[in-house]
């Protein structure tokens, strides 16, 4: 069973994706693009990249013995 934590974090992911999705899609359509959309797809990417080298100096700081 995954923790809330890792669940909170895949709900980020998956948000990001959509939001990501809705900016390009917007580009290709030829919409205006609001100012407010790639701030929040850079936030939650921020989020993500934090998390991620986290989880590497923590499983790099760990050791068998």
């Amino acid at each position: 069973m995954k923790s809330t934590f890792d669940l909170m974090r895949l709900w980020a992911m998956l948000t990001g994706l959509v939001l990501a999705a809705w900016y390009f899609g917007e580009l290709y359509l030829g919409a205006q693009a609001t100012e407010t959309l790639p701030m929040l797809i850079a936030a939650i990417g921020g989020f993500e990249l934090f998390h991620y080298a986290q989880d590497i100096l923590i499983k790099r700081g760990r050791t068998n013995g």
